[in-house]
């Protein structure tokens, strides 16, 4: 069961316990919450990605790199495992891998703009200082509402907060919203995300949005200071479905999570919108300030949404996303926990104009001893040797790779007992532009005398997967018991199409399970 990030749950908003005085946010520690779980035991908590020590996130906000660490802010609820009362959490870390938890970053503040809710966002360094550009929520009669789902009712606007000390722990919140309300005569059915870049002497910013009756929008502002803002026109748009929705990004009619940048002499832009993440390639007109897209695609065919992109200290373009719980609400909010933040990712450009992906170099550091399949003559011999390889309690990592030839094979991921498959990756030479993901077809290039290559990473309850850096499906996968099973790779078909396969055991980034 997917649920998306707007779903509101009733009851759950409301003011923070946590005050802001005088507009002076006082980052707040991680709220303790009696839990009738150990999440320390818990098997599909995973052991190498970044989550909060207990209850729901969602989105990333604001990545960066900032004074020597990286900075990672996201969606969060201290009140337990479920959407709602949304805060920024924060954590830090030298490489992007090994993470440690700081107090939250913003709370809603009572009688303020964002009293009913801390939504996403953006961070940039402005000068000598990292700004959050953010979107508040407040409850507001049904007329004056951007979001509307029956049950509430809220008005987003865009507001700012400054961050000071060493490690960004105290945020400065200006009183006001920074944008107060959609453009004058624009029936909007969204208003919120704000992703702002600096280009010359101006800001520029990117909000997501839809207007009804046409479909999904992202509108662009304009301001010297980051606190004044003028709205020019959309950056960018589709038809969208125009259903009558109660929750307008089902439909494709509001387009939220916008991500605009440079990349490879290009522009990309990222959008989320019907449980997808999707991406545009094409040139940003500077003097006209339009965007046009040359060709798009999907981010991830999976359990992956709201990302956001930041620059590394290489300045390599990062993107990371918010890695949903695909289980029933009352089984993950029983868990104590919900959600997870991505391995972060490396985006580039291939010869077509196509974005690839690769998992950034420092993940490498958790891996164990390799275990690698030494390919014989014997086909009975080398099925032997993949029967005795396997990892540990769902946490390594596994690379196969096979030639294209003639036949059809598949791999899947089992478990060693060989009871479960959790995932399986086909390829048909009929079909030579597509991979099939659990029986999904996918797109894949076709590459003359190219092989293919299938990347897992599995930790606890989730596998990244990659095919040929090109296609990107995140899938959960949740078994039954206290202990994870051993996981193992079946080979169907010709095992002559395979050139090679290796596992490696990965290390936990902490101790136990509530750390990271």
């Amino acid at each position: 069961m997917n649920l998306n990030r707007r779903e509101l749950i009733s009851g759950t908003i409301g003011l923070a316990g946590a005050a802001c005085l005088a507009q002076i946010c006082q980052a707040v520690p991680l709220l303790q919450v009696a839990l009738p779980v150990d999440l320390a035991k818990d098997p599909r908590r995973p052991q190498y990605h970044l989550l909060p020590k207990a209850n729901w996130m969602n989105d990333p906000n604001g990545p960066i790199y900032w004074n020597g660490s990286y900075h990672m802010f996201y969606q969060y609820n201290p009140n337990g495992a479920y959407w709602g009362d949304m805060h920024w959490g924060h954590a830090i870390s030298p490489d992007m891998v090994h993470w440690r938890h700081l107090p939250v970053a913003l709370a809603p503040t009572p009688g303020g703009p964002d009293s009913a809710g801390c939504f996403s966002g953006s961070a940039v360094v402005d000068g000598d200082q990292v700004a959050m550009l953010y979107t508040g929520v407040v409850s507001v009669p049904e007329s004056e509402a951007t979001i509307r789902d029956g049950v509430h009712s809220l008005r987003e606007s865009q507001c700012v907060a400054i961050g000071s000390g060493e490690n960004l722990t105290i945020w400065t919140k200006d009183a006001r919203p920074v944008i107060t309300a959609p453009p004058a005569q624009m029936d909007v059915s969204g208003f919120r995300d704000p992703c702002p870049w600096r280009q010359g002497d101006m800001w520029y910013m990117a909000v997501g949005s839809g207007i009804r009756g046409k479909g999904g929008a992202v509108l662009l502002y304009r301001s010297k200071d980051l606190h004044h803002w003028e709205y020019l026109h959309p950056l960018a748009g589709g038809p969208g479905t125009r259903e009558n929705a109660t929750n307008p990004v089902d439909s494709g009619d509001m387009w939220e999570c916008p991500d605009f940048f440079a990349l490879g002499g290009k522009h990309v832009l990222i959008h989320s919108t019907q449980g997808k993440a999707y991406w545009q390639l094409g040139i940003f007109d500077t003097e006209r300030l339009v965007f046009n897209p040359e060709r798009g695609g999907v981010l991830d065919y999976g359990a992956f949404y709201a990302p956001k992109t930041q620059l590394d200290r290489d300045q390599n373009r990062i993107l990371w996303g918010w890695i949903q719980e695909t289980r029933p609400l009352e089984e993950y909010r029983a868990a104590g926990w919900a959600g997870m933040i991505s391995l972060p990712r490396v985006l580039t450009l291939d010869h077509n104009g196509d974005l690839r992906y690769h998992i950034v170099p420092t993940v490498k550091k958790l891996r164990g001893k390799e275990h690698a399949l030494r390919i014989s003559k014997s086909e009975d011999e080398d099925r032997k040797q993949i029967a005795r390889m396997h990892i540990e309690g769902c946490c390594g990592e596994i690379t196969c790779t096979f030639t294209r030839g003639t036949e059809p094979f598949a791999v899947s991921l089992v478990s060693d007992s060989g009871n479960e498959r959790w995932l399986t990756c086909d390829y048909d030479p009929s079909h030579p532009d597509n991979i099939l993901m659990d029986g999904k077809p996918l797109p894949l290039g076709v590459t003359d005398g190219g092989g293919i290559e299938l990347h897992l990473h599995i930790d606890g309850s989730v596998i990244e997967s990659f095919v040929n850096g090109e296609v990107a499906y995140t899938k959960r996968f949740y078994y039954a018991g206290s202990a994870a099973p051993k996981l193992g790779i079946q080979v169907d078909g010709a095992l002559k199409s395979l050139s090679g396969l290796s596992m490696w055991q990965m290390s936990p980034i902490s101790s136990n399970r509530l750390t990271t």
